[in-house]
Order: structure tokens, then C-alpha cells, then sequence
């Protein structure tokens, strides 16, 4: 566990309102951690659909493999995730692993083992001692309320610094729905159709294809625009639960006008969940928001925001307060998309400094480095090739990262 909290983390906690039919509880397993909590359980009143997206890596975690098996019931009752170790590249072991803790969670909810959801994060390659949690799940179940949000946030934290928590209200058919959401990531951070582990809550009677589609289509610009270190965990897992207790009308389609102030509000909650996480990279010290516009298509303007965001030199110059727009160019210039050198424009915050293929003629380096020591930077690129424009989140890469991840087993 880092032991600062990020400069970059929110000022305070927001109040995460209680959801109908979501109970939490947390307890200490002593999986990796010593003197902290490091499981959590989540339990869903009966009709709770569910729906998620993972990481599309080779060698997925085998909670990824459970959970991805049992979308196809679309309803759940129990979620059950553990901090200190990613049950990953754990062969049968693992998969083992995952079917004793759901049996215990079953037992101790009262459901079908099939209705229970499972995650899992920290290292990798080292068996999960599943045996810890008998006995556990019996009081978790006992001891879960409505207002353990914050608890259940810190109980899966590894190197994070602060717990991650997110709450929204939208209007559906005329009713106040409340989406609620926590989530834990700090390093080997660059999802693809994942989100490291996030976990959001509604009361809003949501069926679980409409709920699919919803994280399907969310996470294209929020949890899938940010990167901290270019690597793609084992593990990334995004599962959201709908318990339907909400007296709003049941929504069947994913196309449905009704949906449309809820599908905002549930965008925004992964919007801020995921900027909380580029603001806890591991070691970060400055956020870095990334614009790319004029380039051929949105899909190309992705690719060059991402090869400028997961650039260590351009990162290692962020942190050293460096505006070296030559690092930009040469990140612009391997990203394998359309591009003229001729036509690239550059700015730091509100700054040009390069034009038309070379530094700006009113170049300031007295403005430009009093601008790079904010904790925010915007880093802009215009291509002028096209109307293609996106934007990605990322941090800057500092001594702090090497020292968290060089000792990360011991």
C-alpha cells in the first residue's frame, strides 16, 4: 500500500446514498494484508439483474472466466471481491479457488451458486487460499447494511491511495433513480472493454440487456480513455447490478427515450470513477488530459491520444514540469495513423507552443513553464487532416512508480 495519499485525490468523500435492496459488508480474510480489511460481499435482493464487461487479455484471471459464465443467467445475488491477490495465472487451482468461495457465498446469502459474482486483484501467479474466507461469508452476510460504500471501497484497495466512489441521481419515467458506484486501480492500468475492478449499483428496474448495453457503449469514453501505464491487467472487471426497487417503469430497450437522463447520469459516474483512477496512478503527481482533434477519424484521433499517453518519455517529461513538444511529435509520429509534420500544432494548456511543423515564432518559456507546474495539464494536438477529435486521461510517470512496483511481491 502506497502510504501518501495522492496529491491528485479528491478533497473529500462523496455521501453515497442508500440503494434499495444493495447490502455491504467488509471483513479481514489476512489474504496479503496485515491490520486491514480485504474482502468484501456485496448482497442483491432477489430480481437484481447484472451485467458486465471484462478485459479482452489472453490470460485472463479466473474470476474473469466465472463471471463471464454466468452473465448468461442475467440475475445476481452476491458479489464477493478480495484485495492481495489476483487469483490469476493459478490453473486449476484457481478455478477451484472461485468455486469454493461462491459456494460459501451461496450458503451464507441463501442462493444459487450461480448467482454469485466474483473479483479479484493484486499478484498475480500466486494461489488464492480460499480456505480463509470459510466462516466469513457467514458474518458478512449478517453484519452487510445499506451504507457500506466507503468500507467496501477500502476493502479493495491494493496500491491505491484513497477509495474510489462515485453516486449520481437521474429521473426515469418520472421517478428519482440513484446510481452508485466504487472502484480500485492505481497501476497496470490500460483497459480494453475492462475497467481494472469497478462496481456500480442502481435501484432503477433496468433489464440486464439494456444494462449491457449501457456499460458497453459507457465505456468507450470513460474507463476505456484512460491509461496509466500502457498495461492491461489480467483482471479488469466492470459489473453493474440493477435490484429494480425503484417505482420507475421497467426499461426493456436499450433505445428506449426514457432511458436517455439515466444513461447520463450513469455515464457520468464512470466518467468520475475513471478520472479517479488516472488520478491515483501509482506515483502520479500530475493529471495529464490529452486532446486530439483535426485527425482523420475519431478511431485514429484514440490511437494518437493513446500513443502520446502511454509514451514514458512524454510522461517523464510531464513530471519533470518539461514541455518537450518534441516528445509529442516523435509519440504522434509512431502511432501508425495519418499525420503531416508540416501541418502539427501543439499547445500546453492554453500555450502554442509549435506550429505548422515547428516551435510557435511567440514561443515564451518563462509562460510555458510557470503553466507546467499545475497539478492539471491539457496537452492539445491538432493534425489538421480531418474532423476526427478524442481525448484520454493519463498521469505522469515519476521514481515514486518504479519504487511501488519494483518491490511490489516482497
Amino acid at each position: 500500500m502506497s502510504p501518501t495519499i495522492s496529491p491528485l485525490a479528491p478533497k473529500s468523500l462523496p455521501d453515497m446514498p442508500e440503494i434499495a435492496g444493495v447490502r455491504l459488508a467488509t471483513a479481514a480474510a489476512g489474504i496479503r494484508y496485515r491490520d486491514r480489511t480485504d474482502v468484501m460481499l456485496a448482497v442483491f435482493d432477489q430480481g437484481t439483474s447484472v451485467a458486465g464487461v471484462f478485459t479482452r487479455s489472453k490470460c485472463p484471471s479466473a474470476p474473469v472466466e466465472w463471471c463471464r459464465a454466468r452473465l448468461k443467467g442475467a440475475r445476481a445475488r452476491a458479489l464477493v471481491v478480495n484485495s492481495g491477490n489476483a487469483n490469476a495465472f493459478t490453473g486449476k487451482n484457481g478455478r477451484d479457488a472461485c468455486a469454493f468461495t461462491a459456494k460459501l457465498a451461496a450458503a451464507a446469502v441463501g442462493c444459487k451458486v450461480s448467482e454469485v459474482f466474483l473479483a479479484s486483484t493484486g499478484v498475480i501467479g500466486e494461489p488464492l487460499p480460499a480456505q480463509m474466507f470459510d466462516g466469513v461469508m457467514t458474518k458478512l452476510e449478517a453484519q452487510a447494511t445499506a451504507d457500506g460504500y466507503v468500507d467496501a471501497a477500502r476493502a479493495i484497495m491494493t496500491t491505491d491511495t484513497f477509495p474510489k466512489l462515485a453516486t449520481a441521481r437521474a429521473r426515469l419515467g418520472g421517478t428519482d433513480v440513484i446510481i452508485n458506484g466504487f472502484a480500485k486501480g492505481a497501476g497496470m492500468i490500460a483497459p480494453d472493454m475492462g475497467t481494472m475492478l469497478s462496481f456500480i449499483f442502481t435501484d432503477a428496474p433496468i433489464a440486464a440487456p439494456v444494462l449491457q448495453a449501457l456499460l458497453r457503449d459507457g465505456v468507450t469514453d470513460t474507463f476505456n480513455a484512460v491509461t496509466v501505464d500502457g498495461d492491461t491487467s489480467t483482471s479488469d472487471t466492470l459489473l453493474a447490478f440493477a435490484t429494480g426497487k425503484a417505482r420507475a417503469p421497467r426499461i426493456g430497450r436499450a433505445h428506449d427515450p426514457r432511458l436517455v437522463p439515466f444513461r447520463k447520469a450513469f455515464n457520468a459516474v464512470l466518467a468520475n470513477l475513471s478520472e479517479q483512477i488516472a488520478r491515483d496512478g501509482e506515483g502520479a503527481r500530475k493529471l495529464l488530459e490529452i486532446i486530439v482533434e483535426g485527425a482523420v477519424s475519431k478511431p485514429s484521433a484514440r490511437r494518437i491520444a493513446m500513443s502520446i499517453a502511454n509514451s514514458p518519455l512524454v510522461k517523464t517529461a510531464i513530471a519533470g514540469e518539461d514541455a518537450n513538444w518534441g516528445r509529442v511529435v516523435m509519440a504522434v509520429g509512431k502511432a501508425g495513423e495519418p499525420a503531416d509534420r508540416d501541418r502539427l500544432s501543439i499547445w500546453f494548456g492554453d500555450i502554442r507552443v509549435a506550429h505548422k511543423g515547428e516551435r510557435d515564432p511567440g514561443y515564451d518559456e518563462a509562460a510555458v513553464a510557470a503553466m507546467m507546474k499545475k497539478p492539471e495539464i491539457t496537452l492539445k494536438v491538432a493534425l489538421g487532416l480531418g474532423k476526427g477529435r478524442d481525448r484520454v486521461l493519463t498521469c505522469d510517470l515519476t521514481k515514486d512508480y518504479v519504487a511501488i512496483n519494483g518491490d511490489y511481491r516482497s
